[in-house]
């Protein structure tokens, strides 16, 4: 076994033991609910036994998790630099855990437009916490007011648009792929629509 192969291995068994500690469950619990015996899982988590595929995946569902994170090794790619976007003032990061969603953090100047026309309607869901000032978030009919470290979370098929109150106001903003497509197609991102 290689010295990479055996940190993976090391941080498998971890990860499996912490998911377990984190639900609150004893050994006996997992064991039920991935169909093993509590010597078998104890000796998985304590390496005196070999891991198997087959178990990984029945544990990963057992745990609530998927395979890949389970053995997800990306320890060098935890830093990420923005992307600049001058023309319409935002960063935007790649959020790694889902190479379709993005985050952008924004600074808002002007208020939501007064024509519903000018709002905007894509599929995808978007959440946003408002990190400084008021923000206005429209919504088909509807109109809400959002102070700092409040959060909102939509579907963007709904017509939104978001804009400032009472001065500027900054925004971060989650996308997922097809909101985040949306906006990007649309020339303008969600804060400046």
């Amino acid at each position: 076994m290689t010295q990479e192969s055996g940190d993976l291995d090391s941080l498998v068994r971890k990860r499996i033991r912490a998911l377990r500690v984190a639900q609150g469950w004893s050994l006996d619990e997992l064991a039920r609910r991935a169909n093993l015996s509590q010597s078998s899982l104890s000796r998985i988590e304590n390496g005196q036994r070999r891991l198997a595929l087959d178990q990984l995946v029945t544990l990963a569902r057992a745990l609530d998790t998927t395979l890949d994170q389970l053995v997800e090794t990306a320890a060098d790619d935890v830093v990420s630099s923005p992307t600049v976007d001058n023309a319409h003032g935002q960063l935007r990061w790649t959020v790694k855990a889902d190479p379709g969603m993005s985050v952008v953090r924004q600074r808002i100047t002007e208020p939501p437009p007064d024509n519903p026309a000018r709002m905007r309607a894509h599929p995808g869901r978007e959440w946003l916490v408002v990190l400084s000032g008021t923000a206005i978030l429209m919504l088909g009919h509807h109109r809400f007011r959002l102070e700092t470290n409040q959060a909102a979370e939509f579907p963007t098929m709904m017509p939104h648009a978001i804009g400032t109150e009472g001065g500027p106001c900054e925004i971060m903003g989650i996308f997922d792929r097809d909101a985040g497509r949306g906006h990007r197609s649309g020339g303008l991102e969600s804060a400046a629509e």
